[in-house]
């Protein structure tokens, strides 16, 4: 029998804001908290699993990209899409401070602070894809159009060509 994943910030926003999502439970490996590999744990294709990355922006201040497991954020393309004339990965000591998560386990959804997120254009032309529900282990199943609404995200093109 499967055990039963915890509710996290994340998927009560989702309950709250009435949005369809599964939580899939999976094993974490310390060693290697790779997009790559929870998506070989969950049995699905890499593209489909997303990575949610916090930057920072010269005018803007942070902001949240959310790109498949398999590509790169390309910072240029992120600081043009924000208003930013530069964007830098943030520090990950940083990340549990500034958004309540912690490496490995940053969800898009449920962060101390709403800030301007972004998610890759490759997600609206798939049925569902995965997201960190704010823990490690445990992953947010929805539909992208889904998220894209609760997240008050902006589609855009913001992975290395």
């Amino acid at each position: 029998m499967k055990e039963k994943a915890a509710k996290t910030n994340a998927a009560r926003m989702l309950d709250k804001a009435k949005v369809a999502y599964e939580l899939v439970s999976y094993e974490v490996d310390e060693e290697d908290l790779s997009a790559a590999s929870v998506a070989h744990k969950l049995g699905q294709d890499v593209a489909q699993v997303f990575k949610t990355l916090v930057l920072h922006g010269d005018k803007s201040g942070h902001i949240v990209c959310v790109v498949p497991g398999d590509e790169e954020v390309d910072l240029k393309k992120v600081a043009r899409v924000s208003g930013n004339k530069k964007c830098d990965m943030i520090a990950v000591k940083e990340l549990l401070p500034l958004t309540g998560y912690v490496r490995g386990g940053c969800s898009p959804l449920g962060m101390k602070k709403t800030f301007p997120t972004y998610i890759h254009q490759s997600a609206a032309g798939l049925e569902r894809i995965y997201v960190s529900a704010g823990l490690r282990g445990v992953q947010l199943r929805l539909a992208p159009q889904d998220l894209i609404r609760a997240a008050r995200a902006e589609i855009a093109d913001i992975v290395l060509a």
